[in-house]
């Protein structure tokens, strides 16, 4: 889809009905008037999926699956951030470089990182978060690297909660988890997440690894909802059994 086209967003949940083009100078500020995030500490995830379930697209990855909207979406998101985590694999496959505002935290059992961009002027380094069991290997092949490794307490995957606690520690208690399906998942199931950011695109791609793939069924409460006239639809959903949801 052309970057260029301009895109009518409007709001259906809450059933307002407002509207933005993507064009407008109000664009961003409207989507981030939606997109906010409580300053004390919130979790979210944020990932795009076509219809069929698929994470990416004919490339492979999920830029031929996006739209200018969710980019600007994502953005929204991310400025609402103080930290993105990422699974390796995401972050190899998408290419990632370090946000503009928001600290990278990239989980890995391997410490490769390659195709990743870990520098950008300006910006803090990007923290690789590895268990206990894994740490003298993610250490030895992160030599010379210009991050920040931070080993959890853990035998072997790390626990969400964990990491969550680990970066509120740090001071960046609003968090977005990007995905891959894998850690997006554990996230999910540790009821961590107080906020699922959904794009679903209009595309019939081949069926891969749903974005999250629950052991069971779980009830989820529609906080908001945009659609565009391009068949894109943004959906915001908080998980009933998330870990708090009951003082929320």
């Amino acid at each position: 889809m052309s970057a260029e086209r301009t895109v009518t967003v409007t709001e259906v949940v809450p059933r307002t009905l407002d509207s933005v083009t993507t064009d407008s100078l109000d664009a961003d500020r409207w989507l981030s008037r939606r997109y906010s995030a409580d300053d004390t500490g919130f979790t979210r995830l944020n990932m795009v999926t076509s219809v069929t379930g698929s994470i990416a697209g004919a490339d492979g990855t999920s830029e031929t699956i996006t739209s200018p909207t969710d980019r600007m979406i994502l953005r929204a998101v991310r400025a609402n951030a103080d930290v993105v985590v990422v699974g390796a694999t995401t972050a190899r496959t998408e290419r990632y470089l370090l946000p503009a505002h928001a600290r990278l935290a990239v989980v890995t059992a391997t410490g490769d990182l390659d195709g990743v961009r870990l520098t950008r002027p300006g910006r803090p380094p990007a923290l690789v978060l590895s268990s206990r069991a894994h740490r003298e290997r993610v250490h030895a092949r992160l030599a010379g690297a210009p991050v920040e490794h931070v080993t959890i307490d853990a035998d072997e995957q790390l626990d969400p909660r964990a990491i969550v606690a680990e970066l509120r520690e740090r001071g960046l208690p609003r968090v977005v988890c990007e995905g891959g399906p894998t850690i997006a998942t554990r996230f999910l199931e540790a009821g961590c997440l107080d906020e699922i950011c959904l794009t679903i695109a209009p595309a019939l791609e081949p069926s891969g690894a749903a974005f999250v793939s629950p052991s069971r069924p779980r009830d989820a409460t529609v906080a908001g909802m945009l659609v565009d006239d391009c068949g894109f639809s943004y959906l915001r959903l908080h998980p009933r059994d998330r870990v708090g949801a009951s003082s929320r």
